[in-house]
């Protein structure tokens, strides 16, 4: 009974020892494109991807705090994917391979870039230059003279 035991117990250890070999410390570091000043209070998303780079279920978040900084002590090795959300800042998304004990991961997010509208051609098809924003209250038909051609449309601030 004893042998069993000393047995069951070497093999945890050599188990989590294992396991401590496979998990990384995470550190990451937002900060804006524009000047690198870091971003509080930013939201770091973990996701784990499978092999068939699917996101796969769970997930963790992570604040910055007033040095844009955050990390995770616990990452398992393998493809993380990376979403970085902070306010008044484009969204940030990316997958890495973490294989090492420690990563750092260095954000940089920008400003929201121009918007622009839906429009139609000469053949009354409609066209997309890029995604383009909708009101709420907006109707297709308001982006459009009475000619058929498209009105000139600024930017949202």
């Amino acid at each position: 009974m004893r042998k069993s035991r000393f047995l069951l117990s070497i093999l945890v250890l050599t188990s989590m020892a294992v396991a401590q070999d496979t998990l990384s410390l995470v550190s990451f570091v937002v900060v804006r494109d524009s000047d690198s000043k870091p971003i509080r209070n930013a939201a770091v998303v973990l996701h784990p991807v499978g092999k068939n780079g699917k996101q796969q279920r769970g997930g963790l978040e992570l604040k910055c705090d007033a040095e844009g900084k955050a990390n995770f002590d616990g990452v398992p090795y393998g493809k993380l994917r990376i979403q970085v959300l902070a306010q008044g800042y484009q969204t940030y998304g990316e997958d890495f391979d973490i294989s090492d004990p420690q990563k750092e991961i260095k954000v940089r997010m920008k400003r929201p870039a121009e918007q622009y509208s839906i429009y139609t051609d000469k053949n009354n098809d409609k066209k997309e230059d890029a995604p383009a924003a909708k009101s709420d209250n907006a109707k297709p038909e308001d982006s459009k003279k009475e000619d058929g051609q498209p009105k000139e449309s600024k930017p949202q601030q």
